[in-house]
């Protein structure tokens, strides 16, 4: 059967603390995320970059946010083509762009999830949170709000309204490395599941991501993947305006993805904070390129691999 992907660019970069994410797309696509793809039997798409209108100047109480009714705008235009990506594409992947890209982008997805497709879980793996909402924000740089928002926490007023929210208990948090008092708090009352770079130092990334994908399975859901260029360590990914020391090895998130891969269980991308301004030489781009190919099967040896249904 054909299997058919969506690549849909949202070049934001109003939630960011540095300019240049919104040429995150366009370096993704020419790291060869498209052949890749292809050479690995999918049918591909490019839906080409979203765009928005200019949006009216809003005012919040909390005079530290910046750029709010731009993001605003960015996440109900991705919102909406998430939506009606889910509904076309087996497989759509969101070329950010800031994170806040992912404020849409879940929220769209959950809501095609509610149609039937089963319920949305959401891996997370970033150096962040993004725990944070409008009212607590004390940088106002909004990629920091996007987990609070499609989860439905208060004091999110000021995007759009939110459809379906994705349960806390359905998001997993891995590779936290910086969290502030406020996302710390939320973290341990509403019932989120978190794995910081101590807890992967421990026990490995796949204990951690053995356990929620069991979770998945047992409530027959369907699985999102936000990937973070500050996911990963700085020394092999350094186009992020937000590096963080002491994220994922190269062969850490290999094997994340390769697992991912054999679960099955995986039906939608985000790939996000590529700063191609701050890359060297492309780097950056070509390995989340490379990690989203292991994400979808490029492997060295055909092994067997367990069902996880």
């Amino acid at each position: 059967m054909e299997k058919t992907c969506a690549l849909i660019g949202a070049p934001i970069q109003s939630g960011a603390s540095q300019p240049g994410c919104l040429m995150g797309p366009a370096s993704l696509r020419t790291a060869g995320l498209a052949a890749a793809l292809t050479g690995l039997g999918w049918t591909v798409t490019d839906l080409g970059d979203i765009a928005i209108d200019e949006p009216t100047p809003t005012d919040h109480s909390n005079r530290a946010i910046k750029r709010l009714a731009e993001t605003a705008a960015w996440i109900g235009a991705v919102e909406k083509a998430a939506f009606d990506a889910a509904g076309n594409y087996d497989f759509p992947i969101f070329l950010g762009g800031d994170h806040s890209m992912s404020a849409g982008s879940v929220a769209g997805l959950a809501r095609h999830a509610a149609q039937g497709e089963g319920p949305l879980f959401v891996l997370w793996l970033d150096a962040h949170p993004d725990l944070h909402t409008l009212e607590s924000t004390e940088s106002g740089h909004l990629h920091g709000t996007s987990v609070a928002y499609f989860t439905g926490r208060p004091d999110c007023e000021g995007y759009p309204p939110l459809a379906v929210p994705v349960p806390p208990e359905q998001v997993c948090f891995m590779g936290l490395r910086s969290v502030d008092d406020a996302e710390r708090r939320r973290i341990a009352s509403d019932g989120f599941e978190a794995y910081d770079m101590r807890a992967i130092d421990e026990m490995g990334v796949l204990s951690p991501l053995r356990t929620f994908l069991d979770r998945v399975i047992a409530a027959n859901g369907i699985l999102h993947v936000s990937l973070d260029v500050d996911f990963l360590d700085p020394s092999i990914a350094p186009a992020v305006g937000t590096t963080v020391p002491g994220g994922a090895t190269f062969r850490e998130a290999h094997l994340i993805m390769e697992t991912l891969h054999d679960s099955g269980l995986v039906r939608s991308l985000d790939l996000v904070e590529l700063n191609p301004f701050l890359d060297e030489r492309g780097r950056t781009a070509e390995l989340m390129t490379d990690l989203a190919a292991s994400l979808f099967g490029r492997h060295i040896f055909d092994r067997p691999t367990r069902s996880m249904r």
